[in-house]
């Protein structure tokens, strides 16, 4: 079951049978600083010092994101990165792309993010 682009059991899965999938990603958006919920994805620009700073985070996004078989779509100029996070197969969000965000803020924080 879909709602507004969330996949609806797969958030089910990770935070509950109680809250619905919209409760469960509003709940979860205060814990995403700077992550937006738009059209079913989660949505972030991070901005680094230079370009290096910013291909050394998407390496470390992209090894995770091999590993995981699960893969954000992406854009890099120069020092910016902005990243979409949805689960295609499933058709909207799902605890992946909840979990995906929270590693990316943890690389972002690590590689020197502004």
């Amino acid at each position: 079951m879909h709602t507004r682009g969330i996949h609806i059991e797969g958030l089910r899965k990770r935070y509950g049978e109680g809250d619905t999938a919209v409760d469960a990603l509003r709940d979860a958006l205060p814990g995403l600083p700077g992550w937006t919920h738009n059209d079913g994805k989660l949505v972030q620009t991070f901005t680094f010092a230079n370009f290096s700073e910013a291909f050394a985070f998407m390496t470390r996004v992209a090894l995770l994101a091999d590993k995981l078989d699960h893969h954000p779509e992406w854009s890099n100029v120069y020092n910016r990165v902005d990243i979409l996070l949805t689960t295609h197969d499933a058709g909207g969000l799902t605890a992946r792309d909840i979990d995906m965000a929270r590693f990316i803020d943890r690389a972002a924080a690590e590689t020197g993010v502004r």
